[in-house]
């Protein structure tokens, strides 16, 4: 896989140009791409060094205006320097840093090693849904960020879908997938696997799951923000390091 070909791919279809998404509206604003609605985002931005200072204050208070939160999300090879130290001293705070990581399915697909005694179900019900989050919330050692009744609410948008992996009927790991239309990139999110089934290859095998999925909706890469606990899964699997990114919040006033 071309990295450098695939990040500039990337960058121009995932975050210049984002695909129409139900409940937020993506629009210019003097040099930064804001995503404004259910959840308050920035992930693209085009502004001198000299602008960093006026630009980063200009959006800390358009935000905090909203009273919601929101992420501004900063890869190692975006421009201008010095954003990350001025978003720091406006009040952002910077959360863990992660690695991008590609995976090119014309080339291959994830190994599929999945154990006899795991059923993996894509969920489309309540039910389902308060497993998915159950995990979640296990897997990290946080309450989940969203409600079974949020998820519901999103159940008929084609882009994205939930899994769950069950053994003997436990639901021990999730992930999710996001299918953004007319894009060749699909993301794996939100993959965990409750402490006492870890190493057992649930996390593999709901990639390979999505990875299934992704390709028959036709796309050809599969992305994930990886955390340093799971990056080396994944590049076993076949995942190439793309970029590392760090997310940058800020709260609602």
């Amino acid at each position: 896989m071309d990295r450098a070909r695939v990040l500039a791919r990337y960058d121009v279809e995932i975050r210049a140009e984002p695909a129409p998404e139900p409940g937020v509206e993506h629009a210019w604003a003097a040099g930064v791409l804001r995503t404004v609605g259910v959840f308050d985002f920035i992930g693209w931005w085009d502004f001198p060094a000299e602008r960093i200072a006026e630009i980063v204050d200009r959006e800390t208070r358009f935000f905090q205006a909203r009273g919601n939160s929101v992420e501004w999300k900063v890869f190692g090879h975006d421009r201008p320097a010095g954003l990350e130290a001025a978003l720091a001293a406006a009040g952002w705070v910077g959360e863990e840093a992660e690695t991008l990581v590609g995976f090119d399915m014309d080339e291959g697909m994830p190994p599929a090693d999945q154990a006899a005694s795991l059923e993996i179900r894509e969920v489309r019900d309540p039910a389902g849904l308060a497993d998915f989050l159950a995990v979640n919330a296990a897997a990290f050692g946080r309450p989940a960020r969203q409600s079974v009744e949020e998820l519901v609410k999103r159940l008929d948008e084609p882009g994205i879908a939930y899994f769950v992996a069950y053994a003997e009927g436990r639901p021990i790991s999730s992930g999710g997938l996001h299918l953004p239309p007319d894009r060749a990139f699909a993301g794996l999110y939100s993959g965990g696997t409750v402490p006492d089934f870890r190493g057992r290859g649930a996390y593999r095998a709901l990639v390979a799951a999505r990875a299934r999925a992704a390709r028959q909706g036709g796309y050809r890469y599969l992305t994930v923000d990886a955390r340093e606990t799971s990056r080396p899964i994944l590049e076993r699997l076949g995942f190439q390091p793309l970029a590392t990114v760090r997310g940058w919040t800020l709260g609602g006033a």
